[in-house]
């Protein structure tokens, strides 16, 4: 337990559940949408059963997947005389999804959002509603998933990052929600931090090749600095407007 008391450790544990929860309001949104579906009287059991239900299959994504990273070492085929295992595999497409996923994103930031896609219609049962809760949180937590595998060692810090996000996003949806349409620089911030782990993984998908990793102390201080110009642009914003007043 003493590597979960490392500074490494707790700065990819904060770094980690913050993007957890910048990049889940996207799914929060998605949520709301179906949860507005279901009773009044019923809708705050339905979000705690998101809540736990997420955080139960988010852990076993990352039990499953982490094992699968650090157990597929035996090698599956050979490319041009460099040999590929399951680990390899798993970083190069879990590299591609981020990177296609936030590239996407940020066009669809920059170019228009076009037609939301609405979550399929289900029945009016509240079994029916909450499995389509459980499903959309599925399909919509998978590159949060990716991201932890790419950005933390160890298991256990990245189980304890989604547990975080998942409570501060049950109790702080709204807030955070509001506080990201206000300022979607943030949002567009966390997108270019994907497309950074996306390369970072993709790059050690091909480690057969290259014999070389990127260490994540340079992406947690990548990150920190932009975040710190960021809120420093913020500030400097918010004392533009009360001068102009």
């Amino acid at each position: 337990m003493e590597h979960l008391l490392t500074l490494d450790a707790l700065i990819s544990l904060v770094t980690l559940a913050t993007l957890e929860i910048v990049l889940g309001i996207d799914n929060v949104i998605f949520v709301s949408i179906i949860l507005g579906r279901i009773p009044e009287a019923k809708r705050l059991h339905a979000r705690r059963l998101w809540m736990v239900l997420g955080i139960l299959m988010r852990s076993g994504l990352l039990i499953g997947l982490g094992w699968l990273v650090k157990n597929g070492e035996s090698e599956l085929f050979r490319v041009s005389g460099y040999g590929f295992n399951l680990h390899n595999m798993i970083m190069f497409f879990g590299g591609l999804f981020l990177l296609y996923k936030s590239v996407k994103e940020i066009h669809h930031k920059l170019e228009g959002e076009g037609a939301e896609a609405k979550p399929a219609s289900a029945s009016k049962g509240f079994a029916a509603l909450v499995l389509q809760i459980v499903l959309v949180d599925a399909v919509f937590s998978f590159d949060s998933i990716v991201t932890a595998i790419g950005l933390a060692d160890h298991i256990e810090v990245m189980i304890i990052a989604v547990v975080m996000a998942m409570i501060v996003m049950f109790f702080f949806a709204d807030a955070i929600s509001a506080f990201i349409e206000k300022h979607p620089a943030l949002k567009m911030l966390a997108l270019s931090f994907l497309v950074m782990v996306g390369f970072m993984l993709f790059f050690e998908g091909l480690h057969p090749i290259h014999h070389s990793e990127i260490p994540k102390g340079y992406a947690y201080v990548a990150m920190a600095f932009s975040f710190g110009v960021e809120l420093l642009n913020m500030r400097a914003s918010k004392h533009v407007v009360k001068l102009n007043k």
